[in-house]
């Protein structure tokens, strides 16, 4: 009678999570919502959502999303399969494959780029990005 609907993966995508400023995590994180990063995570990150990482955000590991915006500090392997926004106080130093990349002037991006514009790419869940060439 009182039963909570379970509620669709849909429903979740525009809610954040959060990791705020001072914690630390050591360990992978799998969302199907958007997620903001403003304190430091060291570890995989994958999400069905969009990624902020705030001005005081640091990720060390590999990431796949759908959508980001990096305003911190990455240091990795980076697959972004629509949108990677990288305002101008980001630094980038890894690896990225993206569907679009937007750069903002005086970002640190020290960083090999591969365009996934050919390909049609999708997230599973937690399980990482499957490619599928287009016919």
């Amino acid at each position: 009678m009182f039963e909570k609907a379970k509620k669709s993966s849909t429903e979740l995508l525009g809610k954040t999570n959060r990791i705020v400023e001072g914690t630390s995590i050591i360990g992978d994180i799998v969302s199907k919502a958007d997620f903001r990063i403003d304190g430091e995570l060291i570890g995989n990150f994958t999400s069905q959502g969009k990624l902020v990482i705030g001005p005081s955000g640091i990720i060390k590991g590999e990431i796949i999303c759908n959508n980001a915006d990096i305003e911190g500090e990455f240091h990795g392997k980076i697959k972004v399969l629509e949108v990677l926004n990288i305002k101008s106080s980001a630094h980038i130093h890894g690896e990225v494959a993206v569907g679009k990349l937007s750069i903002e002037p005086g970002a640190d991006f020290a960083a090999t780029c591969k365009m996934l514009k050919n390909n049609e790419v999708t997230i599973k869940d937690g399980k990482g990005a499957e490619e599928k060439q287009k016919e």
